[in-house]
């Protein structure tokens, strides 16, 4: 089992959160239209072997949207931060 250590609420069973998908993807701007740009973005992902961030709702705790760096070969988790904190991701031009 894994224990995550909420930034709000402190370590806590993972049964307490949903996860939330890969956090390393870049999605399409809103009014891209380019499909191949879409259907990489919903289907395309890697396997990592290794750490890899990843989102996680704390639903039935604070609520709050985290980023999980973790390390897929062990499930050991390297840090957790509020995804609110991210820096904002700028489209490219």
């Amino acid at each position: 089992m894994l224990r995550i250590e909420c930034p709000c609420c402190g370590p806590r069973d993972h049964d307490e959160f949903r996860y939330g998908g890969d956090a390393s993807v870049t999605r399409p701007a809103h009014d891209d239209p380019d499909p191949e740009a879409w259907y990489r973005y919903v289907y395309v992902r890697t396997n990592p072997a290794g750490l890899h961030r990843e989102f996680w709702q704390h639903v039935t705790g604070c609520r709050q949207w985290l980023v999980v760096e973790r390390d897929t070969r062990n499930h050991a988790i390297a840090s957790v931060d509020l995804a609110r904190k991210l820096p904002a991701r700028k489209s490219p031009a």
